[in-house]
């Protein structure tokens, strides 16, 4: 079972991500999912940040061509 991981837990695993850009992330719904069991609390799976990172994989830097 995976863990939870609080926001700047996300940050220590996410090189180059902040509290607040993982805030911004959250509010456009760009971000990985989260759970709010409180209002103020705001809570990640493990396993859902990971698979969010592997989603942003990218084999080349070009646009394709429209």
């Amino acid at each position: 079972m995976s863990k939870y991981l609080s926001a700047e837990q996300v940050c220590e695993i996410v090189p180059g991500l902040t509290k607040s850009g993982l805030a911004q992330l959250r509010f456009t719904g760009k971000g990985p999912k989260y759970r709010k069991p409180t209002p103020k609390t705001v809570v990640y799976l493990e396993s859902e940040v990971i698979e969010w990172v592997e989603g942003t994989a990218r084999i080349g830097t070009a646009l394709a061509a429209v």
